[in-house]
């Protein structure tokens, strides 16, 4: 495979961007070797700039449930662009997509739409805490809720231990009322509630953790979480970033049937362009400004043509999407056993015969 240009090219970009890419995970650290620089993406395929061309597993980490550019995607941005790409004004396609995003979670009952997942978690934080009158957050360990200050803690030693920022330039105070607790560890969460009683606003959750693996929640695992938070008076927010219109249609509370406060939304529903939303109870929400004093804003939030792809990407999801994303899934997975089992027989094989012929040696 050649990757000239892309090794060209990342070594321009070093001079210029930190690491040379613009979120750490394009940079290829985990997996070795240079980013691949990609020029277009086709269906279920990328190419890159050196005419590489691949089966792309990754679909922008999610939101390209139609696959990239599906040509009434991209025939319906043009139109929206010829009519202009940002007003700084209400524009009726903001109330469209958000009456669309209700219909399929009912739980939220008003949306703010954003630019970004990580806006989305922080500001339904603020207004959690606004509404209840509490400082104290609890996140889980593994969990991944963007990179605002109070998200970016560590596990911490005990499940009463409160959260130690991961990064440079996280102040201590800011993650001091974070409190963490371990994924499908209900015990670990129900100790945490006791021992801060009456000071935690807000419990904030992947249903399907998806940032430490794909990691499901344990049976009652949620429904617990649910029982807990309304004994306590915490308000519980799932992060549907990721799950929400991929897992199905209503996202992962529509499949286990819990409903939170608060959701958290972003990358599909925009459709591949840059979005996010959240949203919940009418209560709640309303404490958001102008309607209340809890302050969020945003000068490209709601942009006609994020909302534009948005309407169309949820305006097409079907059970026979889901039933074929199922199918492809069974079958990728199948075919990941074998192969596997396949790599393993493979290594057992290598060790026996080294075995044998230190025997003879």
């Amino acid at each position: 495979m050649k990757t000239t240009t892309s090794r060209t090219l990342f070594r321009r970009a070093s001079r210029i961007l930190p690491g040379g890419v613009d979120s750490p995970v394009r940079a290829f650290t985990s997996v070795g070797g240079t980013p691949l620089f990609v020029t277009r993406g086709s269906g279920a395929t990328i190419e890159d700039v050196d005419g590489n061309r691949f089966i792309d597993y990754v679909m922008s980490w999610g939101p390209l449930i139609h696959g990239h550019a599906p040509r009434g995607l991209v025939k319906a941005i043009g139109v929206a662009t010829k009519r202009g790409t940002s007003f700084g004004a209400p524009s009726p396609l903001e109330h469209q997509l958000g009456e669309l995003v209700r219909t399929l979670m009912p739980s939220m009952e008003r949306a703010r739409f954003v630019s970004s997942g990580t806006e989305a978690a922080m500001s339904a934080v603020r207004v959690a805490r606004a509404f209840t009158g509490r400082d104290r957050i609890i996140k889980f360990e593994g969990c991944y809720h963007g990179h605002a200050d109070a998200f970016l803690v560590k596990a911490g030693s005990g499940a009463t231990t409160l959260g130690i920022p991961t990064s440079p330039g996280v102040p201590a105070a800011v993650t001091n009322d974070t409190l963490l607790a371990r994924y499908n560890d209900l015990a670990s969460v129900a100790a945490l509630c006791e021992a801060h009683a009456g000071t935690i606003a807000a419990m904030i959750v992947e249903p399907i953790a998806g940032n430490m693996g794909l990691v499901p929640p344990a049976e009652g695992f949620l429904s617990g979480l649910r029982d807990l938070c309304s004994r306590h008076r915490i308000l519980l927010i799932f992060d549907e970033v990721i799950s929400g219109f991929r897992a199905s249609a209503g996202g992962a509370q529509a499949i286990f049937g819990i409903q939170p406060e608060l959701t958290c939304l972003g990358k599909i529903i925009g459709g591949g362009l840059p979005v996010g939303a959240y949203g919940g109870r009418a209560d709640i929400m309303d404490l958001v400004a102008p309607a209340g004093a809890v302050y969020q804003a945003g000068t490209l939030s709601g942009n006609p043509i994020a909302m534009t792809a948005g309407i169309w990407a949820l305006e097409r999801l079907s059970p026979k999407l889901y039933k074929e994303l199922a199918r492809r899934g069974s079958v990728l997975a199948a075919g990941c056993g074998r192969r596997h089992r396949h790599d393993r027989s493979a290594h057992f094989r290598h060790i026996r015969q080294l075995r044998s012929t230190r025997a003879v040696i």
